[in-house]
């Protein structure tokens, strides 16, 4: 019988907060600004990552 080598991923089970640059500042969540900042994060275009 062969033993089952659980293989963990690095990082894995680590929390994170995304952090945004909008107009200089550094934030991670957009609950202190106003509409027209909450709609200029929204409108940018969004990358993905290379597959």
């Amino acid at each position: 019988m062969e033993a089952t080598k659980k293989v963990k991923t690095v990082g894995e089970g680590v929390g994170f907060e995304r952090i945004r640059r909008i107009t200089g500042y550094l934030v991670g969540t957009l609950d202190r600004f106003n509409n027209a900042k909450k709609a200029e994060e929204h409108d940018r275009v969004k990358h993905t990552g290379v597959k």
